[in-house]
């Protein structure tokens, strides 16, 4: 195991050591450029999402629906420990590099889902389904790379979706109640079953009635932690900008951390809590009710926006005043522990509604990906196949909580780089038909 672990973890390096940071950013450079940057209508975009369009479509999710499950399957512990990882191993610089990515990669989330609207299918059960798979299928008449993405689709929605929110799930409230991870990893597969059994209606009912109160909830409390930490918040500005824009800092250990460390590390959390470049997000997409690819992928951009833009900063922005306004609360803590260390700030409960936060997070991202996984299975082997990947990935969420936190993040990271190349391909052969 730990021969295949330091296998994974080289191959790692290589990949995100710059091919795939280059591939990626570039992606999101073009794309914004191409489409004369559809990131200055955000504000349009959010009206939109918010703005039921009636059309008598009862089968399919609304598009707020659809942007609620998108955010379900992104957000969770990308924003905790994601954040809080990207900072331990890439320093304070990783955060800008993180939210970079989420600036740009609104443009990709836009590209990505305007072609699984425009290539979708409809099935006899009147429900839509689209993805890269289908733009491969349909858009470029090549069902065997729609099949290779569906495949790796399938692996991601094991290992990032299922077992990274288990495991971030099970360590976190170890550590914080003292719960053993056995525990919390049946508990989550029992309530995130419920769910996912019962389908795409189910699971889209449920984003909608968790994933805004969820993030409203957050995003106050980072808020609050901002102005208790408001001495250190301009610092903590300036430190985040010196360290991701120069080749090395002065500084030493995690805060002396190289600019292309800075960015590594950043750029793979913010694809890891957005999924911009990997096109997973256009699944959710292509079961809304709307008809018109345009509106469907500005909503879809949102997502991005506050999943990385704006819940990612503030994530970044406390984890880093908070290093510099109480620097001994960080001595002691994990790669994954400077989120909680900073949370214990707050006035009230502290820890424990961080705690209480990433398991909300993390159980709506269980579902949420269970919807991703189930249309690449169902792609893959047809409606007979979907019963036996709901109990397989049903039974990884108890298995992701108890096995060892290194070995989820390093098969993380070689997982989302493998679906960067089919997916961004796609994008480049079909570009000229993107329009916004």
């Amino acid at each position: 195991m730990e021969q295949i672990l330091n296998g994974i973890g080289r191959a790692n390096d290589f990949l995100w050591g710059g091919p795939f940071l280059l591939l990626l950013m570039g992606t999101h450079l073009f794309f914004t450029i191409r489409l004369r940057f559809p990131q200055k209508n955000i504000l349009k975009a959010i009206k939109i999402s918010i703005t039921p369009e009636r059309n008598g479509d009862k089968q399919n999710l609304s598009v707020f629906a659809t942007l609620a499950t998108t955010l379900a399957a992104t957000l969770g512990t990308g924003n905790i420990v994601g954040v809080s990882t990207a900072v331990a191993l890439g320093g304070p610089g990783a955060v800008f590099w993180c939210w970079l990515t989420g600036i740009l990669g609104m443009a990709t989330a836009y590209s990505e889902c305007f072609l699984s609207m425009r290539y979708r299918n409809r099935g006899p059960d009147g429900i839509y389904r689209g993805g890269p798979m289908y733009v491969w299928e349909n858009g470029l008449h090549n069902k065997s790379m729609g099949k290779t993405y569906a495949f790796l689709t399938l692996i991601t929605a094991f290992g990032v979706g299922c077992t990274t929110q288990s495991n971030s799930m099970a360590q976190t409230t170890s550590l914080s109640f003292g719960i053993s991870p056995h525990i919390v990893g049946f508990l989550a597969a029992v309530v995130a079953g419920l769910v996912i059994i019962g389908g795409v209606k189910s699971i889209g009912k449920f984003c909608v009635s968790l994933v805004p109160a969820l993030g409203i909830l957050f995003m106050a409390a980072c808020v609050v932690l901002l102005w208790i930490f408001r001495d250190a918040l301009i610092p903590a500005i300036k430190l985040i900008l010196e360290l991701a824009l120069m080749p090395r800092a002065a500084a030493g250990g995690a805060v002396g951390a190289s600019l292309m460390v800075a960015a590594r590390y950043g750029i793979v959390r913010g694809l890891f809590t957005n999924e911009a470049g990997i096109g997973t997000t256009a699944i959710a997409a292509a079961a809304s009710d709307t008809t018109d690819p345009v509106r469907q992928a500005y909503v879809s951009m949102t997502a991005v926006f506050w999943d990385t833009v704006v819940m990612c900063l503030l994530s970044g922005l406390v984890i880093v005043a908070n290093m510099i306004k109480n620097p001994a609360s960080i001595l002691a803590v994990n790669e994954a522990g400077l989120t909680d260390a900073a949370f214990m700030s707050l006035p009230i409960f502290g820890n424990a509604f961080l705690t209480v936060c990433l398991i909300a997070f993390a159980i709506v991202t269980l579902i949420g990906w269970s919807y991703m996984g189930e249309r690449a299975a169902e792609y893959l082997t047809g409606p007979r196949g979907v019963p036996f990947y709901k109990i397989g990935y049903i039974v990884m969420i108890y298995i992701g909580a108890v096995i060892p936190l290194d070995v989820v993040w390093q098969c993380t990271d070689l997982i989302n780089a493998l679906m960067i190349p089919p997916s961004v391909a796609a994008l480049f052969l079909l570009h000229r038909k993107i329009v916004c």
